[in-house]
């Protein structure tokens, strides 16, 4: 639809959708200039002797106000034919998103609570993961937790506030201590595996070494590459040795130092395995860098469809004004004034 002529008339903004018919407008002075020559011009011709010719010469003019009128209502009904429309904002966004399903597999061993990360590991790596689902509304994310074993904590959903209750629900000791790595990457492939998602990604993150589970780390990455899941592998900790608390045998709170293992070659093969990418996390800086870089690498797809939709016709009060009009030109020239007349 030609959207290029448009009039505002101070609270009225119209535009017009067949505003070629605007050329018929020129038929109205025509018909003027017509009827001039032919009826005004030849009453001009006509001399009186009498009063009575000067007293019927006022109702000439009356021939000529009704032909105004017809020529005025003529003009009203060309309007309407244009179809005159309010101005509005007729394109609409339509976005529908093709999400992608991650599921997040959170090592919370006890060496999590290491203070290598201020306050501790575990509470920037939660922190930082929150930040991370803020920041992608339109996935489905699920959260598995694992320390000897593993179990999910949330399952995939799109209903994020749950999601990050049950995160910060997350603390040491929910089940034995150790570090199943193998399990916590097989439950979250498990909970993927189903998916009809356009992408299906596990992020696995860990400060230690697969010692629990009776899945290994790398039989998991084989389930995962066989179900199409792309696994992002995280090792938390600075190298060499990491503060951590603890008790001393007269109870007081004391900081120990301990070594930070993490099986740096078993995460970059689940990684290689399943098409993802290995990264190490030594301060909460480095942690914040990588989970932008895989939300850069796990881009939401967003279709965006636009479609207009045609404003407000306004063309029917203008035609009965005009055909209102018209009715009122035929009523004068054929009952009122003929009657007066005559």
């Amino acid at each position: 639809m030609n959207k290029e002529a448009s009039f505002d008339f101070g609270w009225l903004d119209f535009s017009w959708a067949d505003k070629h018919l605007f050329w018929l407008l020129l038929v109205i002075p025509l018909l003027a200039v017509w009827y001039y020559y032919i009826h005004y011009k030849r009453s001009q011709a006509i001399r009186f002797s009498s009063l009575n010719g000067i007293a019927s010469s006022g109702w000439n003019s009356i021939p000529a106000l009704l032909f105004s009128l017809r020529l005025f209502a003529l003009g009203v009904l060309i309007l309407a034919f244009a179809r005159p429309q309010l101005q509005e904002d007729e394109t609409f966004t339509r976005k529908s998103a093709e999400g992608i399903d991650i599921v997040m597999a959170l090592d919370i061993s006890g060496s999590m609570m290491a203070e290598d990360f201020k306050p501790n590991r575990l509470v920037v790596a939660k922190e930082v993961a929150i930040n991370f689902i803020k920041e992608r509304p339109n996935d489905r994310i699920g959260l598995v937790v694992y320390e000897g074993q593993a179990f999910t904590q949330c399952p995939l959903t799109t209903d994020h506030n749950v999601l990050i209750r049950l995160f910060n629900d997350v603390e040491p000791g929910m089940i034995q201590d150790g570090t199943a790595i193998g399990m916590g990457l097989a439950t979250a492939v498990n909970r993927l595996k189903e998916s009809d998602g356009k992408s299906k990604v596990v992020i696995l993150l860990t400060d230690g070494v697969n010692n629990q589970g009776n899945i290994d780390p790398l039989t998991a990455a084989e389930i995962a590459r066989e179900f199409g899941v792309r696994v992002y592998t995280i090792g938390v900790g600075k190298n060499g040795k990491a503060p951590f608390p603890a008790i001393d045998p007269f109870g007081r709170k004391v900081r120990t130092m301990m070594d930070v293992k993490i099986d740096e070659p078993m995460m970059k093969s689940i990684a290689e395995m399943t098409g993802g990418k290995y990264f190490r996390a030594e301060n909460r800086d480095k942690l914040e860098s990588i989970y932008k870089e895989i939300d850069q690498l796990e881009k939401t797809l967003i279709k965006v469809t636009e479609f207009r939709v045609d404003p407000p016709e306004k063309f029917h009060s203008i035609l009965l004004i005009g055909m209102l009009l018209l009715a009122v030109e035929f009523l004068l020239r054929h009952f009122i004034f003929r009657m007066i007349h005559e």
